[in-house]
């Protein structure tokens, strides 16, 4: 018999935990013909298995975005100050909570639970070890070799961790866009994390004056403006298309939007002034690649300034007001 109209819905929270509950789930979708939303299944780890096909719709929930902490009535917070604290919605939710504390907690959960679970990781020091590497080559291209020689494990080992951080949405990798008439382009993927307060946390920087001269400062501050990026997709329920470029002559663009398969580049700075300089690679870029790209759109400056200007026909868009330029 299918299941009344009015039948409230089920929230299972947690599922890769009873992966059995699924299986149940397809039976009763199958023979009772359960209606849209009938069953909600989070989850911090991605373990849907193909036996739901066609029967669910996948949403990825990522951190809090700008503009949704902007709609919240969350005061806005400086640029280092936001690196810090990150976009975790417990963080903005009642009392304040210390950032330090609320992160300390949050790698703990994740390492002593869900990782040792999930993976079976044994070394629970070597893991935090191994996290504290990855936070520092936030924005830098992936080497699995070098990390798995500071860690004095096998590349596989290395390999199969990343894959497992991404699965549960700690980090996520960005492509490399390569055209296709040419193999001097970088093709190894950028690694960032989904949220820069965990990154800053597994780096030691828990205030904002601490940010303010980091060295990896740059790095966060574009992994926060590419993962803007990520959230205006996801939360419009469409599959980022996001990629960066750079070749063997050192020739690199931060961001590349692809929007009916044209492209729109982004450079990301922290800074809060610009310069001509800023625009040169981009510019170089626009001028090799111009039959990829997106005639209908601006590419410009993103940066950490107050004004929006128009300069040298690109825009420059403070990180603030960046969401709209990822919009398809």
């Amino acid at each position: 018999m299918a299941s009344s109209p009015s039948s409230p819905s089920v929230i299972i929270d947690e599922a890769q935990h009873v992966p059995l509950l699924l299986s149940k789930i397809q039976v009763l979708v199958d023979e009772r013909g359960q209606r849209p939303g009938q069953f909600i299944i989070t989850e911090s780890h991605e373990v849907v298995s193909q036996s739901l096909a066609g029967r669910v719709a996948i949403v990825t929930v990522m951190p809090l975005s700008l503009a949704e902490l902007s709609n919240y009535g969350s005061p806005p917070l400086s640029r280092d100050e936001q690196l810090v604290r990150g976009f975790m919605p417990r963080l903005y939710a009642g009392p304040a909570l210390d950032t330090t504390e609320y992160w300390a907690g949050y790698v703990a959960t994740y390492v002593q639970k869900d990782i040792k679970t999930i993976a079976s990781v044994q070394d629970e020091l070597l893991f935090h070890t191994f996290l504290t590497l990855l936070a520092g080559r936030v924005g830098s291209l992936l080497n699995y070799t070098s990390l798995a020689h500071d860690l004095g494990v096998a590349q596989k080992t290395v390999q199969r961790w990343v894959s497992l951080l991404v699965s549960s949405h700690i980090v996520f990798l960005l492509p490399a866009w390569t055209p296709s008439r040419t193999s001097a382009i970088v093709k190894t993927p950028k690694l960032y994390f989904c949220d820069p307060g965990l990154a800053s946390y597994l780096l030691g920087i828990g205030e904002g004056y601490q940010m303010a001269r980091d060295p990896l400062r740059g790095n966060l501050f574009e992994q926060m403006v590419v993962s803007e990026a990520m959230k205006r997709a996801l939360n419009a329920y469409r599959q980022p298309s996001l990629s960066f470029f750079r070749n063997s002559s050192g020739l690199e663009v931060d961001l590349l939007v692809r929007c009916q398969r044209q492209l729109t580049g982004y450079e990301i700075k922290s800074g809060e002034s610009f310069s001509k300089d800023q625009l040169s690679n981009l510019l170089q870029f626009e001028e090799r690649y111009r039959e990829y790209l997106d005639p209908s759109r601006r590419g410009g400056l993103i940066y950490a300034g107050e004004g929006e200007h128009l300069f040298l026909e690109h825009t420059v868009t403070p990180y603030q007001k960046a969401g709209p330029l990822f919009e398809p």
